[in-house]
């Protein structure tokens, strides 16, 4: 878990960075998602870092928790606590439970299962996902204040979730999963290609940071510079969607030119 865990913790870093120097009224900025401030985003991770510990410290307790949390709203119930307090309550609440996370996190066999909101996950699988949830939201936050997301190592968390989830992408819009494999090769930071499949008809090609924001739906495919071939993989990056929950409706095209 040591690998992830620290991957973790500097993506929590370089978010951390950019609300670290906000003043009280720059919380409130807007966001591309909508009704949801710099504030909120905040809150949204620290919310769900707080249920991810109580995932791994006791599974009984995060069970009711998410009956509850279900019952009253589900995912809008996590931008409730950011909003009454101050930026700087909320940035010394979140920081004390991402590390109450990280430390317990790193405690865990990487094999394990944790309970989460639908099917459980290996613990290690777990970890990734806050950190591919940590990326997207933090990406939020950098178009509000007009800065680029962090681009390092660790979009290939993102990318490889986004990979993964092809067949969740089908399941939660409804739609039969082509017997079709889509073949996906990225440039990475360094200029290395990272690859997932064998070269095939079907086959989405281009940066790592673009496949990531489309996955995420921080970015609409045609306001990207991805190569998207074949029927299958076209249908798959129309409906692209690496976390949980329902379908996103993503960002509009044209929003957005980076």
């Amino acid at each position: 878990m040591r690998g992830i865990c620290d991957d973790l913790h500097l993506e929590h870093l370089a978010l951390d960075a950019l609300v670290a120097p906000l003043s009280e009224a720059q919380w409130s900025l807007p966001t591309p998602a909508e009704g949801w401030s710099i504030r909120d985003q905040i809150s949204h991770l620290w919310f769900f870092d707080q249920r991810a510990a109580m995932a791994l410290r006791d599974p009984d307790e995060f069970a009711a928790d998410m009956q509850r949390l279900l019952a009253s709203g589900g995912t809008q119930a996590s931008v409730e606590p950011g909003r009454a307090i101050t930026g700087a309550e909320l940035l010394a609440a979140w920081r004390a439970d991402r590390t109450d996370l990280l430390e317990l996190a790193r405690t865990v066999d990487p094999s394990s299962r944790v309970p989460w909101y639908g099917p459980a996950m290996a613990a290690r699988s777990f970890l990734t996902a806050r950190l591919m949830e940590t990326w997207a939201h933090g990406h939020d936050v950098a178009d509000a204040l007009g800065v680029s997301p962090p681009v390092t190592e660790r979009l290939k968390h993102v990318a490889h979730i986004g990979v993964r989830a092809r067949p969740f992408s089908y399941f939660i819009n409804g739609l039969e999963l082509p017997p079709a494999p889509v073949y996906v090769a990225l440039t990475a930071p360094d200029g290395s290609v990272w690859e997932w499949g064998e070269p095939s008809p079907d086959a989405v090609r281009g940066d790592a940071l673009d496949f990531c924001r489309v996955v995420t739906q921080r970015r609409h495919v045609s306001d990207t510079g991805l190569v998207v071939e074949g029927a299958a993989a076209i249908e798959w990056i129309g409906i692209a969607q690496a976390f949980a929950g329902d379908p996103g409706n993503g960002r509009a095209p044209g929003q957005f030119t980076s």
